[in-house]
């Protein structure tokens, strides 16, 4: 069976960004790992890594429209405190935490670079 291993998100300011997702991993219980040739890669707590990296090809860092990056936490409490930590750190909000539907709760913003991310929980 797979599973995701990693992510990768690509800044145009590496310092900046560092800042941010040193604070906003270790909410989720994370941590630095490693650095990489163009960038850091952070555990998130057992899951998977995200690599945060200056793009190879030298160009400027974009990001994806419609594409998004989602962590599952533990309770709708924890959908509330990330979102607010990741406006906290600077962060725009996509959407306000709550439930959506059937689906369970979420909240969304859009990190330092313009990458988008959900926070989540199903109760299941």
């Amino acid at each position: 069976m797979a599973k995701v291993g990693y992510i990768c998100v690509g800044t145009n300011d590496f310092e900046r960004a560092t800042g941010f997702y040193d604070a906003l991993t270790a909410e989720l219980g994370g941590k630095r790992l490693f650095p990489t040739p163009h960038g850091q890669m952070y555990r998130l707590g057992s899951g998977a890594m995200l690599l945060l990296t200056r793009p190879y090809d030298g160009q400027t860092a974009t990001h994806s429209n419609g594409g998004m990056i989602a962590f599952e936490v533990d309770s709708k409490d924890d959908v509330v405190r990330m979102h607010a930590k990741a406006l906290e750190l600077g962060a725009t909000c996509e959407g306000e935490p709550g439930p959506r539907g059937a689906f369970g709760d979420f909240a969304y913003f859009r990190d330092l670079d313009g990458n988008k991310f959900a926070v989540y929980f199903t109760g299941r």
